[in-house]
């Protein structure tokens, strides 16, 4: 775990597994940030293997019971994490007391409202009356709900954990596989508690931590995807809640003999169908309709024949709010498509029930008009046309039903016709009767689904069940009618089972204690069940009464008759009955009930057209015949047969109410109680006055009274002792005897007065919560003591185990090293001799052929040789170095030693660039003609040839210009010699793709085509001088040409590469003869001197003396 806030501490708590398989955990405290160098605040904790973990508190904080006392890690807010020991007084005035039952001052309603508010406040949305659950809607996601929070509560003893819903769906789990008995889960608030969301997370709680299998994970599936379903079809956005439980539900869950889920059944109650028809401002319709608009494929609708504006459609525009923010119908449309996939309903069925739901809003959309008779008349045929198809009827019939009624007088049909407001009350009763039994069909489908098939596991008794009662809670709106009357007429039973049930354990845990029970004087709300339910002098009695009696009965008149019938009663009053104070109050119309929870008025009008829910006859009629196959199993033909008179709504809620009741007395009951903390469903906000409302109508101090009539704290004595024998030092560390006996030395220790408590047979009671305080608060100081304590003991015995560990790991370390190395040297030494036997053997035969007494030898030799050679091998085509090979490898030397110089010069070839490659082959065609010959080539050598001696701006423009299209190749500055007296003149010659020019600035002396060059005489001394030798055929050509280049290797090699005359190259040894005209030869002398000179000699010829740089 890891915190970390501005000037935090981080903290770390290890769990880990010795070698013994036990546990142990480390819990260590150190500075986080960076910026802050303090000393660590508290030390190192690791509680040793011996000692049990136990978890016992999650408030906010995470509390380890080390050994016998706890370690609570606090979140501290600002101040990050710290590892408190603090006062348990100070955490309760903080965020108050986990269990109503022990406040001090229980009767006090603003102690038990503050209480409320200090835990809402610090997001502890739970808190316990006893065993029930009081839970304060967030209305925001609080992390609470996570798989790791689900395994904290699971198979937790119910007060070692705060106070949660996983904690009351656990211990009834438990309660149901360790006793085998029913059990039930009483969920009740009112609209926008979050009574739905608790019940989700009670399914939910059960689908992860119950045993699973194929078949099981089905059934979870089921459970799961029943609520969306339901949702859909049962819920509303209301002023209150915009996900308002419109009708009651009660569900079982059915577990097998391994605590996994099997099956489940659901049970409806009162559905509110007048929605289906008006719904007030500010409201919408069921979910279902606005989900079909919103998410339906295009082509669905278009079979519906329904548009996606709900603004189309009469019944869903009478709240004027179609769209809610914070309700997105496309994805919950999805969410419901694929959860009836879940349910096992098929295509044809689905395709059933959306016509359904199309046909009722079509349905609102039928209009009529009067005729002159003033009968009405549909003016709507399109409506009627979709209806007839969605439903499968007649639209002719369905036509007729709708503005006509049949009236069955002495054995003889009549055939009515409807006014306009008759026949605006039959399409509007066909929807709501369309509607709701069509919801009742589909709670039905759900529980097919969900049936237990008890078949499968044969030889086990049936499954026991857990059921879970979503349902309304008290309602008391500025106007109240039929649906409130039946609502708090619930409650009103609900509260007395509730009473009853909890006196009733109260009173069974005393006896079984053997402590003597004191009778507890609470209201008995009996009287005001019996008012609504007696047998012909109850209200419900007296409204059946008035709308089965012939004659002209309205609502007023069923007021009247109550009046009459229960005027003397005191939880009844109207305006009639009421002193002149209170009939400001009342109107005419209205009378009033004094609930247990407070006064409720209601007003009589709808009453009895509600309670009758009657649907004219040939409007059943058509239904019967529908070839829908919902609505069809919806409306059975045995009602047109059947002349009983049906039961009234009153009476079906009443009998329906009446088995619930036998239901939920037949099984273990658990309650959460949800309270709504305000009206705009902000999170954070505390609205006192709605809260003491709530708490008023939920009977929660009734119920506080009631749980603390005696003892306000009770635990068997094996907890109590093992909690707080570290107080007393009889009983500390352990306790050998009785935990009974333990706990009388305790107390007696603790200095516990008589009448503070109660020694029961297996439990201690405690009658005030302040004495249980101070138990408490001189536990938190014992605890410092007792940390210290475990500390320095844990500390010693840690560094002591961890020495004589590290003395024996040393020894054990030592001992092995010593005998692997003698092994390794005994080893190595073996092996030398081995090797060095087998070496001398194989010098001896090395001679002979190949055998196993030469093999090694003649391997190492080869391995030595090739090993040098790799380390030796040349470094380029130059180095002529080889290794020298033994005898045996001569020939394979050569082969190695060919091979790695053709790989080199592979290489150094692959690496030329084109440009080097020309230099090379200048240098090469250099080479063939002057190595050897000539006495400065070597000089030449290491010298680059370079494309020109000559740039173009050296070149004069003109010259340039004669030239034209031809490319100067090569150009280099020379010295001509004249045929007549030698007499120097600076030239400069240009070799282009077909000549030799002699160029004299800007004038082009001699131009000598490459076809007409004969040759080329050079001296084999170190002079710069050479002739061109031209045919004499040519008359243009004036004799062969003297010239002098300071670059002769480079020139001439250029000249005889691009004239192709390389082998037309003449290196004379004495002198060169050369044609000076018409039949004239000049002869150059050439001898060794100490230094260059050239000159006329005095025959004539020209003389040449150059010094020799290398001698041959």
């Amino acid at each position: 775990m890891h915190w970390c806030n501005s000037g935090c501490k981080e903290l770390r708590v290890w769990m880990l597994h010795n070698n013994s398989g036990k546990e142990c955990c480390w819990v260590h405290v150190l500075n986080c940030c960076k910026d802050k160098q303090e000393n660590q605040p508290f030390p190192t904790i690791k509680v040793p293997a011996v000692v049990p973990l136990v978890c016992w508190s999650h408030e906010r904080s995470y509390s380890f019971r080390l050994g016998n006392f706890a370690v609570d890690l606090q979140a501290a807010g600002s101040d990050g994490i710290r590892l408190t020991m603090e006062s348990a007084l100070t955490a309760r005035d903080r965020v108050g007391v986990q269990d109503f039952v022990l406040l001090e001052n229980f009767t006090s309603e603003a102690a038990f409202i503050e209480n409320l508010r200090k835990r809402f406040k610090e997001n502890l949305i739970y808190t316990y009356i006893g065993s029930v659950l009081v839970s304060v809607n967030p209305y925001k996601d609080l992390e609470i709900y996570s798989k790791q929070h689900m395994e904290r509560y699971r198979g937790v003893s119910f007060y070692e954990v705060s106070p949660h819903l996983y904690a009351i769906a656990d211990n009834s789990y438990r309660s149901l596989r360790i006793e085998r008995k029913d059990q039930c889960i009483l969920i009740s608030g009112e609209s926008g508690a979050g009574k739905t969301e608790a019940t989700k997370k009670i399914l939910q709680y059960y689908a992860v931590t119950c045993p699973a299998s194929d078949q099981v994970e089905t059934v979870k599936d089921r459970l799961l995807q029943s609520n969306p379903v339901l949702e859909a079809f049962g819920n509303a956005k209301t002023l209150r809640n915009d996900n308002s439980s419109r009708f009651g539900k009660y569900m079982d869950v059915q577990f097998d003999y391994k605590g996994a889920p099997v099956g489940g059944h659901i049970l409806n109650y009162l559905l509110e169908k007048s929605r289906v028809v008006h719904q007030n401002h500010g409201e919408r319709n069921f979910h279902i309709f606005y989900q079909l608009l919103e998410g339906g494929e295009d082509d669905l609708l278009r079979r519906l024949g329904l548009e996606k504006n709900p603004q189309q459609y009469h019944y869903l525009v009478k709240g004027q709010c179609a769209r809610v923010s914070s309700i997105s119908d496309k994805n919950d449309w999805k969410v419901v498509r694929r959860a009836l996939s879940v349910i096992n309903f098929n295509d044809n069925e689905v395709e059933d029930l959306l016509s359904i739901v199309a046909s009722v809003l079509h349905l609102g959309n039928v209009q009529f008009a009067a005729d002159e008779q003033g009968n009405a008349q549909v003016t709507t045929e399109n409506q009627i046309k979709y209806l007839a198809r969605l439903l499968g009827v007649e639209g002719s019939v369905l036509r007729e039903a709708l503005i006509h009624k049949t009236i069955i007088a002495k054995g003889e049909e009549l055939v009515s016709p409807l006014n306009l407001e008759q026949a605006a009350y039959a399409r509007d009763a066909l929807a709501k009767a369309v509607y709701g039994r069509t919801f009742s069909w589909l709670v039905n489908k759900i529980n097919k689904s969900l049936a237990y098939k008890e078949a499968e596991c044969p030889g086990w008794r049936s499954a026991t069940v857990l059921g879970l009662l979503d349902i309304y809670g008290f309602e008391v709106f500025q106007h109240n009618s039929f649906e409130q009357f039946c609502i708090n007429y619930c409650n009103e039973k609900l509260q007395q089972l509730f009473i009853e049930l909890t006196l009733k354990s109260e009173q069974e845990e005393y006896e079984s204690e053997g402590i003597a029970w004191e009778p507890v004087q609470y209201f008995n709300n009996k009287i005001i069940c019996d008012l609504v339910e007696e047998k012909f002098k109850g209200i419900i009695s007296i409204l059946d009464e008035e709308c089965l009696r012939p004659g002209d009965a309205t609502d007023m008149t069923f007021l009247e008759k109550l009046e009459e019938t229960v005027k003397n009663h005191p939880h009844f009053l109207t305006h009639k009955l009421a002193d002149q104070k209170t009939r400001k109050s009342l109107g005419r119309e209205e009378f009033r009930l004094l609930h247990y929870a407070g006064e409720v008025t209601y007003s009589v009008t709808g009453f009895l057209d509600k309670n009758n829910d009657l649907l004219f006859r040939n409007l059943k009629e058509t239904m019967c015949n529908s070839e829908n196959t919902i609505i069809n199993h919806c409306f059975e033909r045995t009602e047109l047969t059947d002349k009983k008179r049906p039961e009234t709504a009153a009476t079906q809620f009443k009998n329906s109410l009446s088995k619930l009741m036998e239901i939920l007395m037949s099984k273990e009951p658990s309650y959460i109680r949800c309270i709504k903390p305000n009206d705009a469903k902000q999170a954070g906000r505390f609205d006192e006055v709605l809260i003491r409302h709530q708490v008023k109508y939920l009977g929660l101090m009734e119920n506080l009274r009631v749980r603390r009539a005696g003892f306000a704290y009770r635990r068997k004595y094996e907890i109590f002792l093992q909690r707080y024998k570290s107080l007393c030092s009889e009983t500390w560390p352990t306790w050998e005897g009785r935990p009974h006996d333990g706990v009388a030395v305790l107390v007696k220790h603790l200095g516990y007065k008589q009448e503070e408590y109660k020694m029961g047979r297996t439990k201690i009671f405690i009658r005030f919560p302040k004495t249980l305080f101070a138990t408490e608060d001189a536990l938190e100081i014992r605890k410092q003591s007792l940390a210290t304590k475990i500390q320095a003991t844990w500390r010693g015995f840690y560094w002591r185990q961890k020495f004589l560990h590290m003395k024996h790991s040393a020894i054990t370390i030592q001992s092995w090293w010593r005998g692997t190395q003698g092994r390794r040297k005994a080893s190595k030494k073996k092996w030398a001799v081995e090797t060095i036997r087998r070496f001398i053997k194989g010098f001896i035969y090395r001679n002979y052929p190949r055998c196993s007494e030469n093999e090694y030898f003649l391997d190492y030799i080869r391995y030595s040789f090739l090993m040098n050679l790799k380390r030796n091998l040349p470094k380029n085509v130059l180095d002529k170095s080889w290794p020298t090979p033994p005898p045996s490898l001569y020939e394979v030397s050569q082969l190695l030693r060919q091979l790695c110089m053709q790989n080199m010069v592979w290489s150094y070839c692959k690496r030329i660039s084109p440009e080097w490659k020309q230099q090379l082959d200048q240098k090469v065609v250099a080479s063939e003609m002057f190595k050897g010959k000539k006495d400065n080539y070597p000089q030449s050598v290491p010298r680059l040839f370079i494309n020109t001696r000559l740039g173009t701006e050296e070149i004069n423009p003109k010259v340039l210009q004669v030239l034209g299209n031809e490319t100067i190749k090569y150009a280099v500055p020379v010295v001509k010699y004249d045929r007549k007296g030698y007499k120097a003149r600076v030239r400069q010659l240009l070799l282009t793709q077909n000549a030799i020019f002699i160029v004299e600035e800007a004038k082009i002396k001699q131009r000598i085509d490459y076809a007409n060059l004969t040759g080329i005489s050079v001296s084999s001394l170190s002079d710069s001088l050479f002739v061109l030798h031209v045919r004499c055929e040519d008359n243009k050509q004036k004799g062969d040409v003297v010239l002098q280049s300071d670059h002769v290797i480079e020139t001439l090699t250029k000249t005889a590469m691009s004239a192709d005359k390389i082998n037309n190259v003449n290196i004379s040894q004495g002198s060169i003869k050369f044609t000076i005209g018409q039949g004239k030869e000049g002869i150059i002398d050439f001898t060794s001197g100490s230094e260059l000179l050239i000159a006329k000699a005095k025959n004539g010829h020209l003389a040449v003396v150059a010094p020799r740089l290398n001698s041959r």
